[in-house]
């Protein structure tokens, strides 16, 4: 079938964004709608971090997309089964084993999801030539990237204003922090009277709120007194029924401590603390934390017997520094709604000025809501597989394996394998593949750490707000603008001209790290500048990474081979990842910045091996 000649703007953002948008419903959205419906913290650790196995052993199956139809029937296909999935989550939400019936088809739509990343970057390389797949590489990235924002923002947004329109009207309260205000903090008693006499309505349910404005005070108190502080308020919401006690299990030997912290990390964590932690990091003993502040909520009528008012409360406008630490959840019944329930605010302790922050408190019909979200997400996604149906080109290269039958698939898959690893500098490629990273897959975990962690701890001392803005707006600036150009450079040069700058790019960025390490300037600008430079050398540099996963998955099983390129991107990222805390609690920041700079020297070494055909990505002679 011939190729139609469309323009890539045309499917290239949307089929990107349709990849984005399931894993963010599947990992981030599920947490935030089982939070909503009153599923205990434990039970969502425990059963949402399995929903991201489809996409660690998706290469297990990358092969079968391979051989059997088109990538443009898979991509189509799973785009069906994803949107057919969200609306089997909205019917499902109303049964009363939602949470096992949501799970389990979260599960269906992780693998379909999955099994659409496969395609979709399989039709990528099918579709385009390699001028092309580097010119939009970058775009690509910022559409996934867009998906993965606006998706968790929009939906929850979304998901709340049916909140507010099917429940009663909000219970919003304010907090102003600032030095002016005391930090003492006075317990309401159960029986308080602080709401002087509530009128009783008998049409309508109404919650009070005392006091409608907080003063909270930004002075440090000590950590222990904060902690038994939430813990009685928490107890206190426990007994009164209005939350529910979360079981917890332990997993501990007789003495407490496992086979690997006895005789591995303790040792070595000792090892390296005497001889490279800095001596202010551990003996700083001076705990403190932000001030705290007791908001009561209270009912002005009995609820019917059996029937529950739930009341959400969340940041509805204001300083992100300011957050609500225990109460976000409570439960009104006939048993306890003449008593108030209890919600404890915080200021982050790095606060020094005063700021603000409104509360709004949510009781509607939550699983009314969340259902209707899902229901719109569903149509969404159909309405993408059937833009897409239309749209997405025909490449005459996209089409099944040939001989392929009944008899011999499992041959054709396992030798779908066996030729990936006979490729050509295929060590190499692996090496490439697991160290190109080696020093961002550690520093990206302690950047937020980093930010917030007080002056004396080594960090920034930034408020949560700040770093909101720092890095989850500034930094993902960087970021994107960083993987755009390098995607326009790579397609005028072509990956191997642009390969070394990449590298060194990726690489010489992380020193604006060791540089705020090291000094720990305190002028905002100065740090918004070096995480923007980071961020944008990391976006750039990625670029290359990106590409030569698609140059080494060339050719006759391009599909699954991108597949297993992207298990050992993972594998590069998680493994060193998981060290990065531990280290940097054992030798301090400035120290663990050096030590990024220093496995900096593994990311030259790699390219240094990796050998690029000069062609491609060049326009003039891109391999369709």
């Amino acid at each position: 079938m011939s190729n139609k000649k469309r323009s890539p703007w045309a499917w290239i953002p949307s089929l990107y964004f349709a990849e984005g948008l399931p894993y963010v419903a599947v990992m981030t959205i599920s947490v935030i709608m089982y939070k909503r419906l009153g599923i205990s913290n434990a039970d969502i650790a425990l059963y949402t971090s399995w929903l991201y196995l489809p996409w660690v052993i998706k290469p297990f199956w990358s092969p079968f997309v391979d051989l059997l139809k088109t990538k443009r029937w898979w991509v189509v296909a799973m785009q069906l089964l994803v949107g057919a999935g969200f609306a089997g989550i909205a019917f499902t939400i109303p049964v009363p084993d939602f949470f096992q019936a949501t799970l389990a088809i979260f599960w269906l739509i992780g693998f379909s999801s999955a099994t659409h990343d496969i395609a979709a970057d399989g039709f990528y390389m099918l579709a385009l030539d390699t001028h092309s797949q580097a010119m939009y590489v970058g775009i690509r990235s910022t559409f996934y990237r867009v998906a993965t924002i606006a998706s968790q923002g929009l939906l929850v947004i979304l998901a709340g204003a049916l909140e507010s329109g099917t429940g009663l009207k909000p219970a919003s309260f304010q907090v102003v922090a600032g030095p002016q205000y005391s930090d003492a903090v006075i317990l309401p008693m159960a029986d308080s009277a602080s709401f002087g006499q509530i009128p009783v309505n008998t049409a309508d349910y109404e919650f009070n709120v005392y006091p409608p404005v907080v003063n909270l005070g930004t002075s440090k108190i000590p950590s222990d007194s904060a902690a038994a502080i939430k813990k009685m308020v928490h107890d206190y919401n426990a007994a009164n029924g209005f939350i529910v006690e979360e079981k917890k299990s332990e997993n501990k030997d007789k003495n407490g401590e496992s086979f690997w912290s006895k005789h591995i990390s303790g040792p070595l964590g000792g090892f390296l603390k005497r001889n490279f932690s800095k001596e202010e990091v551990i003996t700083n003993t001076d705990h403190k934390s932000g001030g705290v502040a007791v908001v009561q909520i209270k009912l002005n009528k009995a609820p019917e017997a059996g029937e529950t008012l739930v009341l959400n409360t969340s940041l509805d406008k204001g300083d992100k520094s300011i957050a609500v630490v225990q109460g976000e959840r409570v439960e009104f019944n006939a048993q306890n709604w003449d008593k108030p329930a209890y919600i404890l605010v915080q200021a982050d302790s790095k606060l020094s000025e005063e700021t603000s922050a409104t509360y709004k408190g949510i009781s509607g019909n939550i699983k009314f809501a969340w259902s209707i979200t899902f229901f719109i997400l569903s149509g969404f996604f159909l309405a993408l597989c059937l833009y897409h149906k239309f749209i997405l080109p025909k490449p005459d290269s996209d089409k099944p394996a040939k001989d392929v039958t009944a008899s011999n698939i499992f041959k054709e898959f396992f030798a779908t394998f066996a030729t990936f690893f006979k490729k050509k500098q295929i060590w190499v490629a692996i090496a490439f593949l697991l160290l190109y990273r080696f020093p961002e897959a550690q520093l990206i975990k302690l950047i937020s750490p980093f930010l917030l962690d007080a002056r004396e701890a080594g960090g920034l001392g930034l408020t949560t707000g700040e770093v909101g803005l720092v890095y989850g707006t500034v930094g993902i600036l960087g970021l994107t603008i960083g993987g755009i150009i390098g995607g326009i450079v790579a397609a005028k040069g072509g990956l191997k001209r642009w390969l070394w700058p990449m590298a060194w790019s990726i690489s010489l960025t992380c020193a604006t790290f060791l540089y705020l390490g090291v000094f720990q300037p305190q002028n905002f600008f100065v740090i918004n500048l070096a995480v923007f430079i980071e961020q944008f050398g990391y976006g750039f540099g990625f670029t290359a990474y990106m590409l030569f996963m698609i140059y080494f998955s060339d050719g006759e099983h391009k599909t699954a081979h991108y597949a297993i390129c992207t298990a050992f991107m993972a594998l590069g990222m998680m493994v060193p990842g998981m060290a990065a805390g531990w280290l940097q609690e054992m030798i301090g920041y400035e120290n663990f910045f050096w030590w990024i700079m220093l496995c900096c020297v593994l990311t030259i070494v790699v390219t240094a091996f990796v050998k690029v055909d000069e062609n491609f990505g060049l326009k003039e002679k891109a391999k369709a």
